[in-house]
C-alpha cells in the first residue's frame, strides 16, 4: 500500500518509505498524517533541513548530525535528541523524520 499524493499513488518499500523522494508539501502533510502526526513549524523545519542535506548529500545525516546541522544551519538552537524524538516518536527524525520528509529509508550506519 502506498500514498495517494497530489492524485497520485506513490509506491512505498516495506516500512512505508517512498521508493522515489517527493519534495512536496502534500507529500509530508499525507505521510504525517497517516503516521498520525500533525505538523508543526518545528516539524517543517527538521523535513526542510532533511530534503537539503538529501539533495546535497544524497543521503540524509545521522542523529548527532542532525541535531548539529538543525542547530547550526536549520534555525533550530533548540535541537536535541529528545526534542526530535517527540517530534518524531516512531524513531525519531533521523527515521520517521524523513520518512515524513518523503525521503526514501536511511540507509543506516554504513550510509552516512
Amino acid at each position: 500500500m502506498g500514498y495517494v499524493i497530489n492524485g497520485e499513488e506513490r509506491e512505498v518499500d516495506d516500512y512505508g518509505y517512498l521508493l522515489e523522494p517527493d519534495y512536496s508539501d502534500e507529500a509530508a502533510r499525507v505521510i504525517a498524517e497517516a503516521c498520525g502526526l500533525a505538523l508543526t513549524e518545528q516539524h517543517h523545519k527538521v523535513i526542510k533541513y532533511l530534503r537539503e542535506k538529501y539533495r546535497e548529500d544524497g543521503h540524509t545525516p545521522n542523529l548527532r548530525n542532525l541535531v548539529k546541522g538543525l542547530q547550526d544551519e536549520g534555525g533550530m538552537p533548540e535541537a536535541d535528541s529528545n526534542l526530535l524524538f517527540d517530534l518524531f516518536p516512531d524513531g525519531g527524525a533521523a527515521k520517521q523524520g524523513c520518512k515524513v520528509a518523503g525521503l526514501p529509508q536511511p540507509k543506516g550506519k554504513g550510509g552516512y
